[in-house]
């Protein structure tokens, strides 16, 4: 059964209301604040959700109305992801816009764009490749200054949201599926290669939790039988489109960090891993040196 509206549910602190009300006390009052938020936790921690109080509060400031809110809250608690509720999720000091349908960049993916950074702090052309939203090149591009920023996904909505969000950067989204959504003049000038790849084993798939597998595209979380296929062609190609001295970076975990290092070795890159244990977060980082 679906949750109650604050706006259908009674405020515990109102009256019954007088036998004969004046015409001008004939609509009730709205409920206050405290009591909207009472009722959307409520809502929320019946749901499972760990972080109730906190969700409320971002939902009461993405909402235009307590009806809006109340709507809000209770896809929330149907398992829809609270980026996809409210429209947006924060990244690296960015407010990035995510739609319904589009992977929601994660905070460990934070520790990409600052390996990326320092390796090359004077990049002027950056790729963001399987980009989802584009949190990782408008992040890029926040940082950096002024860059010939492109963006590309094999999903159209991904693209349509990187577009958005690249926008102020003056960034360029393709559709298309790994490097043949680039235009070829870009080949050999890359400095910047971010490619969040997808990389969950097929078979653990499954296991994600229901926010990411009932709400996100497969195509940004299958990553084949060992969850490195998408890794492996990107690193096969990606010395081809690397500036000397560029840099690709893709994010991992730990247990396929060694597979990972691998592939980029036997493409010819110099690599190394970077970690973040708080994070929780692996990045194979790759040099083009010639």
């Amino acid at each position: 059964m679906p949750p109650r509206s604050p706006a259908s549910s009674p405020s515990p602190s109102s009256p019954a209301g007088p036998s004969s009300p004046p015409a001008a006390a004939s609509v009730p009052p709205s409920p206050s604040p405290s009591s909207s938020r009472d009722v959307l936790v409520a809502v929320l921690r019946g749901a499972g959700c760990v972080f109730a109080e906190d969700e409320a509060e971002l939902i009461l400031t993405a909402a235009r109305t307590p009806d809006e809110a109340a709507d809000m809250a209770a896809r929330r608690a149907s398992g829809l992801p609270l980026e996809h509720v409210v429209g947006w999720a924060g990244f690296h000091g960015l407010r990035i816009a995510v739609e319904p349908g589009v992977f929601v960049p994660r905070r460990r993916t934070e520790f990409l764009v600052d390996q990326a950074l320092a390796a090359a702090p004077h990049a002027c052309v950056v790729v963001d490749l399987c980009c989802g939203s584009g949190a990782v090149g408008a992040a890029l591009a926040a940082s950096l200054g002024p860059v010939e920023l492109h963006a590309a996904d094999i999903d159209a909505a991904a693209v349509n949201c990187a577009r958005r969000n690249i926008a102020d950067h003056g960034g360029h989204a393709h559709a298309g599926d790994l490097f043949a959504a680039l235009p070829g003049r870009l080949r050999g000038r890359v400095d910047i290669l971010a490619a969040n790849v997808p990389y969950v084993p097929t078979g653990e798939v499954p296991l994600l939790p229901a926010e990411a597998r009932d709400h996100e595209p497969l195509t940004a979380l299958d990553g084949g039988g060992d969850g490195l296929d998408v890794l492996r062609r990107v690193a096969a190609e990606a010395p081809y489109w690397l500036a000397p001295g560029g840099c690709l970076l893709v994010e991992t975990s730990e247990r396929q960090a060694p597979a990972a290092v691998e592939a980029f070795t036997r493409s010819g890159l110099t690599a190394r891993l970077a970690d973040d244990e708080e994070l929780y977060a692996c990045v194979v980082v790759g040099t083009r040196v010639r």
